[in-house]
């Protein structure tokens, strides 16, 4: 059962998150939410790099912030962080900051054009 999973993790003093799949639905969030520290929306289907970002995330990655803001505003400003991983570039990266993400996971995009590339690549991400 998720919840006491959550619980059980949360008892040790770590952090617990979830993890959505792009056919995930958001009613999961639910009753788990006002307990996470960090929901990860996964806006490809997971299982290998390199995959186009699925547009239909953004959506789901702004309703996952209305729902995060409302819950940290009942428990006093809680941080609960919201990560994407999946398709993310440049272009991608600033839609999903605008649509509410705050933490976003890179691969394909970090190691294109070997180590050479590896600063301006990240670079490019976090601007």
């Amino acid at each position: 059962h998720p919840h006491r999973t959550v619980q059980l993790i949360k008892s040790l003093g770590k952090k617990a998150g979830i993890s959505l799949n792009p056919a995930t639905s958001l009613d999961v969030l639910d009753y788990l939410l006002p307990e996470l520290d960090l929901v990860l929306v996964m806006s490809v289907n997971p299982g290998f790099g390199g995959q186009a970002f699925i547009p239909s995330a953004l959506e789901k990655i702004a309703e996952i912030r209305r729902r995060i803001d409302k819950v940290s505003a009942a428990q006093g400003g809680r941080v609960i962080d919201l990560e994407v991983d999946g398709g993310i570039n440049v272009e991608t990266a600033k839609a999903c900051v605008k649509a509410g993400a705050d933490v976003l996971v890179a691969g394909t995009a970090t190691f294109k054009g070997g180590p050479a590339a590896y600063a301006g690549n990240i670079a490019g991400l976090r601007a």
